[in-house]
């Protein structure tokens, strides 16, 4: 099982979604910016180092939203989603084909990777309770 963690990005009542690159596994697919968490990080320092290297941003880190865990044909994944804020930096596209801001109302425009579909259910459960 591989360790991956992601972040929940608000920016008002939008939040940060990022297209995978078309070469990768998942290409093209929708998701949370993060990655794999290496040996000797904890999974918050991942976090931070996978926003830098893919997003140019400094993230403060909050707490956990939700984990699941997915098994996709080729591996199987613990993914932990954080809320997290930008500290520092105007997000890029270093590695993403896209990034965008959507609304959870706008959740079924995407198509996202399979292990985010659980999460996403979440997400708009929890923003159509407050309304």
């Amino acid at each position: 099982m591989i360790e991956v963690v992601a972040a929940l990005i608000w920016q008002g009542d939008k939040f940060m979604i990022c297209q995978r690159p078309a070469h990768k596994a998942r290409g093209l697919l929708w998701e949370f910016v993060g990655g794999k968490v290496e040996k000797g990080e904890t999974k918050e320092q991942a976090l931070v180092r996978e926003c830098r290297e893919e997003l140019a941003v400094t993230l403060a880190v909050g707490d956990v939203f939700m984990s699941v865990v997915h098994a996709y044909p080729d591996i199987t994944v613990h993914l932990t989603l954080f809320n997290a804020t930008i500290a520092e930096g105007i997000p890029q596209k270093l590695e993403h084909k896209d990034v965008r801001w959507i609304t959870p109302s706008e959740i079924p425009n995407y198509a996202f990777c399979p292990a985010d579909e659980e999460i996403l259910d979440r997400i708009t459960h929890a923003c159509g309770d407050e309304q």
